[in-house]
């Protein structure tokens, strides 16, 4: 996350402290493993106490787990801000584009820390987590563009998880060619696939 203009300079700092202790732990279960990281060295390479530590993250799992929030986040900003008459296989397309771009253009990070998440039962589990959450948020915000309520239309929920599969596809075949994939194209050709399906609104 990037500390924003509308911050408090406390909230900044807040933001600053958490950012580096996001980056050094990341980089170190990146190369290391999940396994082979000890909160201990995560402080020591933000140079922060144990105790500070622990008032940004609960655990390892939780440094991981506030990067996929982040991913979600950006996603359903992304669709809300589509415009309103684009077909849902467009904007669905765009929506994942925003995390796999971001992949793609800094795949010197992030290509570790997708491999560690898909490998690691404990992450992948915290990332199926996250991905229910964030196809809540997709199919609450598909309903809201088509006119459609999820509580009773099968088509947001099932748009949404065939958008967070094509995600998930992505990323593992991306992970598998040891990045000489690019992630957008790939997406692209996920999205070609299921266009049809998509925009078949009922």
């Amino acid at each position: 996350m990037t500390s924003r203009p509308d911050l408090s300079l406390a909230q900044r700092k807040r933001q600053l402290v958490a950012d580096e202790l996001t980056e050094a732990a990341l980089q170190l279960l990146a190369l290391r493993g999940f396994d082979g990281v000890t909160v201990d060295e995560i402080v020591a390479a933000a140079g922060v106490s144990k105790r500070t530590f622990f008032r940004y993250f609960a655990s390892k799992e939780d440094v991981v787990v506030q990067f996929l929030a982040d991913m979600g986040t950006d996603m359903c900003a992304e669709l809300a801000s589509r415009p309103a008459g684009e077909p849902p296989s467009t904007a669905l397309l765009r929506t994942v584009l925003i995390p796999l771009t971001t992949c793609g253009a800094r795949s010197e990070k992030a290509l570790p820390l997708v491999r560690l998440i898909l490998s690691t039962p404990a992450l992948r589990a915290r990332f199926l987590e996250r991905q229910a959450q964030w196809r809540e948020g997709l199919s609450t915000e598909l309903g809201r563009r088509l006119g459609l309520d999820p509580a009773t239309d099968l088509y947001p929920h099932l748009a949404a998880g065939m958008a967070l599969t094509a995600f998930d596809t992505v990323l593992l075949r991306w992970t598998e060619s040891e990045g000489a994939d690019d992630p957008a194209e790939l997406a692209e050709r996920a999205f070609a696939v299921m266009g049809a399906s998509l925009d078949s609104v009922a």
